[in-house]
């Protein structure tokens, strides 16, 4: 028999939808937000001359080709800025290692564990903490940016001025886009940064369909290369749907009680749900912002570097064996590190044990937390298989093949593709959330009328 929830979600319509007036302010305040963003990525940084750095980065640039490489990849995640030199050219990136280094910081500094436990207070200061270093690492990056336009002659007029213009602009943009991305996540629908990076990729899926047809057209890109890349971008989506919807469902009972009146209650069972790939989208995010930072720092200095960066450069670069190789052990990692602080079991266990809950045949508390991490861990381990199969796949494919330009590569790319469902999927539920709530509402109100009325 179907809860009330899941015969609520069946009773849903246009017409629930229309009388949820409060989602519909947050949907129009989410699509204003990134309206404001893809205006964003139009606005270049000033002093920059937009023909000569348009020349170098069509054919190669220093940081990696248009066709694939560290450029590539950043333009991407930018939703085009990068190519256009725009204010959002860091997109959110610094603010996702910056996140990636607090979340490793927490593991190891007492301090930083106590805030955790301190509450929602200890959360803000930490994210406070997230902030500071995410200005940090976007006027390292941005200073970076100047001093390697300057040195590929690709500015106007190169000083000091410009330096400090364009760090000011590029940092100036990555802390908006995270302001942003807060604001969505309080006042909007989903995880603002998520459906930022979202939007991103998604204005790049119409440019590349049409290049990808127009290289078929005349003769750069084979019939069988096109329906490879069509057929595995729809193999890709579909495989990502069933997994990210996937869940081992346990078993949770609770026992009768009898209370003063001599009624019974509970004896109820109901399903804890265990998501076959808990961590998301994160630890593809996290793996790629920590191959992508040494790449973006080493490429300012490969020039006049020793041999042996220059050969290091080369065996970590975009494509190659050794990249493949270290994107999936740091997908791996990042599985295993972030799932215990979505899911705890210890916290589960005992939130079961207050409420009388119990798993058959396991005993309440300590053996409870165990098969907890027992079921955990199994899961874990099915879903880095997943995820690495997804994003390493598709990048092999890429490698190559030099002749998918980056626009193509998008069709699929692993981690564009699992970014997208996963986030929308994510979007829709919590909308799904939204109107549950709101029925419910009307439910409440409608049977306290009843009574007044009686």
């Amino acid at each position: 028999m179907a809860s009330a929830s899941e015969q609520l979600a069946a009773n849903m319509n246009f017409g629930s939808f229309a009388k949820a007036k409060e989602l519909q302010k947050r949907i129009l305040f989410t699509l204003a937000i990134l309206v404001i963003y893809r205006i964003g990525t139009f606005i270049p940084v000033p002093g920059v001359d937009m023909a000569a750095f348009q020349q170098v980065f069509k054919s190669g640039g220093s940081g990696g080709g248009s066709g694939s490489g560290l450029l590539g990849r950043m333009n991407l995640f930018a939703g085009g800025a990068v190519e256009r030199m725009a204010i959002f050219a860091l997109n959110v990136m610094p603010y996702i290692t910056a996140s990636i280094i607090m979340t490793l910081m927490k593991g190891s500094i007492p301090s930083l564990q106590q805030l955790d436990k301190d509450g929602e207070q200890g959360r803000k200061q930490i994210n406070q903490y997230t902030r500071y270093l995410t200005v940090f690492l976007a006027a390292f990056q941005a200073y970076g940016i100047a001093r390697l336009l300057e040195t590929q002659g690709m500015v106007i007029n190169p000083g000091f001025f410009f330096q400090a213009t364009a760090v000011i602009a590029l940092v100036g943009g990555t802390m908006f886009l995270m302001w942003l991305g807060e604001q969505v996540t309080a006042r909007g629908i989903g995880n603002g940064v998520s459906l930022i990076i979202l939007a991103g990729i998604v204005a790049e899926l119409p440019k590349a369909l049409f290049q990808t047809f127009n290289l078929n057209r005349i003769g750069s890109l084979s019939g069988t290369l096109m329906l490879i890349i069509l057929v595995m971008s729809i193999a890709l989506t579909l495989l990502i749907v069933f997994v990210e919807r996937a869940q081992r469902r346990l078993l949770v009972q609770y026992p009768k009680r009898q209370v003063q009146g001599g009624k019974m209650f509970g004896g109820d069972s109901s399903f804890l749900p265990l998501k076959l790939n808990a961590a998301g989208v994160i630890p593809p995010i996290f793996a790629s912002s920590l191959l992508l930072l040494p790449a973006a720092a080493g490429g300012f200095f490969v020039e006049s570097g020793p041999s042996w960066l220059r050969g290091l450069l080369t065996l970590t670069g975009y494509g190659q064996p050794l990249y493949l190789a270290l994107y999936a052990v740091l997908i791996f990692f990042f599985c295993y590190f972030y799932v215990p602080y979505v899911f705890k079991p210890e916290d589960t266990a005992d939130n079961l044990r207050k409420h009388g809950g119990f798993l058959p045949g396991i005993r309440p508390g300590a053996r409870t937390a165990e098969y907890l991490s027992y079921v955990l861990n199994r899961l874990t381990f099915i879903g880095a298989i997943y995820v690495a199969f997804v994003c390493v796949l598709p990048e092999f494919v890429i490698s190559q093949n030099k002749n998918i330009p980056p626009s193509v590569a998008i069709l699929i790319g692993g981690m564009s593709l699992l970014i997208v469902v996963s986030v929308t999927l994510d979007t829709v539920a919590q909308v799904q959330s939204h109107l549950i709530a709101h029925q419910y509402e009307g439910l409440i109100k409608k049977s306290r009328m009843g009574r007044r009325r009686k």
